[in-house]
């Protein structure tokens, strides 16, 4: 007796269609799984085993052979479950076998024949509809996630019964809809505001600058300035993401498990603040079966890294190439997973190990060398990659007391928008969508200076021994701050501005 049923499972952030054929013979009880399939999946045969007892079927006791194809790639994960107990089922001919092969099918199952929601049902429905398959079959939990693909239809189920119920024709199970330009049109919700942020308005002006320009950004202060607050509030800033960004932002929360139940789709950007405790791994991403890391998280979002230098050096010495490339690829032995990782870096730190270095209140009781010490725990060619650093001080005790509250972050992600449009015009018929992610090609072509701001340039450059890169950086700033004000020239108070966003140069001399 041979069945076979779909299923899927996914690789880096796509998905890809699996065939689990399942044979019967006369023999012995032996339960095997062949295709390269990991523990988890070898697992699966005691729960097949009791979820089909347990669900009023009998389990058949001869010789049961399950192919996993193509089988030169590994298989994990429980989502296996579900389609090896229906084709197990099929093969008995308690389903006929030409209704499920019409049907894409993953569900992990309890003891009790109870269907339990995986992780990667979005990107496994769109391999579904990107292989001309109309019909899916998912845990109810995941209803929501999948049915965000048009053009398939998605059968949550409960349960292994019910869905045996179904192939038979005894039940009907409704497909489930969702209404993506509703999910749209709410408007985003943050908990925090930059209204609520009292004083540091330089401090908000550099990151409206960042988040117009998607650049990245440190901040340099005393304890109980507000490094931490600002930060948090930096998503309520940046321009609402974009159906296709929402999409793959939400695959990466499907497949690191961290999308929230019942979520259907983000549609607010991430933003992610790992302890400094983490590990490289962690960060960047990795394992034995590589997995998403904090940096492919928060992609399309903000990655706040709060207390910069208490971070293991090798820890922050990997987040350069996905700073640089916009992607984080992990090689293994037999293979290699890229996963996207386009974020806007928010870091923190204080001046020095006590905190209080050039805070005119308290006195630091850190030596010269002691203060070095601590800022040499974060390299030069990471600063090089932060676009803006932006002193942090302490906020007066009358603007803590002032009563109006400031502007608030509708109105800042307004002119953020408005600068965003601008460049995405510009780099229309480019792979790039902000200022920060320009190439020397378009430095050259879109940052031209006057003679008056060249020379402004040329002279803080000899002052504050910028490298190369940092020099293309103040030229980013400084046509960023040109696209907030709509000019189209680059002119010296834009370069001024932008001069005074590299604090921790200025720190060298």
């Amino acid at each position: 007796m041979l069945s076979k049923i779909l299923s899927s499972a996914v690789i880096g952030i796509d998905a890809y269609i699996v065939e689990v054929e399942i044979d019967i013979t006369r023999g012995l009880p032996f339960f095997t799984i062949v295709g390269l399939p990991e523990a988890s999946v070898k697992e699966s045969k005691d729960r097949i085993k009791a979820a089909i007892n347990n669900s009023g079927y009998s389990f058949p006791d001869d010789k049961i052979t399950v192919n996993l194809a193509p089988a030169h790639i590994k298989k994990e994960g429980t989502g296996f479950d579900l389609p090896m107990a229906l084709g197990i089922l099929s093969a008995m001919r308690f389903i006929p076998q030409d209704t499920i092969s019409d049907y894409l099918v993953l569900g992990e199952l309890s003891l009790d024949g109870r269907i339990k929601p995986v992780k990667g049902s979005l990107p496994m429905a769109i391999a579904a509809k990107d292989s001309r398959y109309k019909k899916i079959i998912v845990p109810y939990e995941n209803g929501g996630e999948a049915s965000v693909v048009k053009d398939v239809s998605v059968f949550p189920v409960k349960t292994l019964s019910e869905v045996v119920d179904f192939f038979k024709g005894l039940i009907e199970i409704k497909p489930h809809e969702i209404n993506i330009d509703e999910l749209f049109k709410k408007e985003e919700v943050y908990e925090a505001d930059f209204s609520e942020v009292k004083g540091q308005e330089h401090v908000k002006r550099a990151l409206e600058v960042a988040a117009a320009g998607g650049h990245n950004l440190i901040m340099i202060g005393p304890p109980g300035s507000g490094k931490t607050m600002l930060a948090r509030r930096v998503p309520s800033i940046l321009p609402p993401l974009t159906f296709d960004e929402a999409i793959e932002t939400t695959k990466i929360f499907s497949i690191a498990g961290v999308l929230q139940q019942n979520q259907a789709l983000v549609i607010t950007r991430p933003f992610r603040s790992p302890h400094h405790t983490i590990s490289d791994a962690g960060l960047i991403g990795g394992g034995h079966t590589p997995k998403p890391g904090e940096v492919s998280i928060a992609h399309n979002g903000v990655l706040f890294l709060d207390e910069l230098p208490e971070f293991k050096k090798n820890v922050l010495e990997v987040l350069r190439q996905p700073i640089e490339d916009q992607k984080v690829t992990i090689s293994r032995a037999k293979s290699a997973i890229t996963y996207p990782s386009s974020f806007m870096l928010v870091a923190a730190m204080n001046p020095c190990q006590c905190g209080y270095h050039s805070d005119p209140k308290h006195e630091c009781k850190c030596s010269p060398q002691q203060i070095q010490r601590y800022r040499s725990k974060i390299s030069g060619p990471l600063l090089d990659r932060i676009d803006i650093h932006i002193e942090v001080p302490a906020v007066p005790y009358k603007d803590l007391m002032q009563t109006p509250f400031s502007e608030s972050s509708a109105n800042i992600r307004k002119r953020v928008g408005k600068a965003r449009l601008i460049q995405i015009e510009r780099f229309s018929k480019t792979k790039i969508y902000c200022n920060a992610q320009m190439g020397s090609r378009h430095i050259n072509k879109y940052c031209k200076l006057d003679d008056t701001s060249m020379k402004l340039l040329e002279h803080a450059i000899e002052k504050l021994s910028l490298s190369a890169r940092a020099y293309h950086r103040i030229l980013k700033i400084a046509r960023t701050i040109a696209d907030l004000e709509g000019i189209t020239e680059i002119m010296i108070n834009h370069v001024s501005e932008a001069i005074q966003y590299r604090s921790l140069d200025r720190g060298k001399t």
